[in-house]
């Protein structure tokens, strides 16, 4: 996925999320957002010296997972036999071959600088996630879309940071969770709409600090959370 594509997918989340655009750079909501998500890093590959993106940079030696697979219908990575006449012999036979393949992705689209992915759509520098679409800055997330900067996270639609959750909806920083939507701040609690800056409460809508209010002005209160959220990320500008 293309730096402009991305640009796209997160004014549609926050759209929905807060009605407005993001006023943030690429690399600005990757500081504002991801700063604490585990993602892939940029190595370099041995075989043809340009970036490439990996889980792991404990590896000497780094492959695409596009070259591997061209060296291997090129030529194949079996060797001949030869006699092996020290344990020392083995190892330089053995870093030959041993190539830590990155950016790997099966049966998944438009998958860019990310690694480990798995039946995904339109993914941008994340890892480990599985069934996911429109996916930017985020990890081990599965059954997921338009999702930014979470992590540890299934059954997600248009949220920001939401961490070890899932079943949740048009929110934003939301950890430890279930079945939350519309809300923002949230914290180890179940089944709310509407809510925000709550922790260990369930079945409720229209909580603020875990005190109950009426819709008309938890709406209210919630336009001014918005606005104060809004020129918090415009300041990173």
């Amino acid at each position: 996925m293309k730096d402009k594509q991305c640009e796209t997918v997160i004014d549609e989340i926050f759209m929905e999320i807060f009605n407005e655009k993001c006023l943030l750079t690429l690399d600005e909501a990757l500081s504002e957002f991801a700063f604490d998500v585990k993602l892939p890093y940029k190595v370099i590959d041995a075989v043809d010296g340009k970036e490439t993106w990996a889980t792991s940079i404990n590896s000497n030696k780094y492959i695409s997972q596009d070259n591997m697979e061209k060296y291997d219908n090129y030529k194949g990575w079996m060797r001949p036999k030869k006699e092996i006449e020290s344990l020392d012999e083995v190892l330089k036979l053995w870093e030959k071959v041993n190539y830590t393949t990155t950016e790997r992705n099966y049966d998944s689209i438009n998958v860019s600088k990310s690694d480990t992915i798995y039946n995904c759509e339109n993914v941008y520098r994340s890892e480990d996630c599985t069934r996911c679409k429109n996916t930017i800055f985020s990890d081990s997330c599965s059954d997921s879309e338009y999702i930014l900067a979470c992590q540890r996270s299934t059954n997600l639609n248009y949220c920001i940071k939401v961490d070890d959750s899932n079943s949740c909806s048009n929110s934003y920083s939301v950890v430890c969770s279930a079945k939350i939507s519309n809300s923002f701040f949230i914290q180890d609690a179940n089944s709310l709409y509407e809510c925000m800056f709550c922790s260990h409460i369930s079945n409720r809508r229209y909580c603020i600090a875990n005190m109950q209010f009426e819709k008309d002005e938890y709406m209210q209160i919630k336009k001014e959370v918005i606005k104060w959220l809004i020129s918090q990320f415009s300041e990173k500008e």
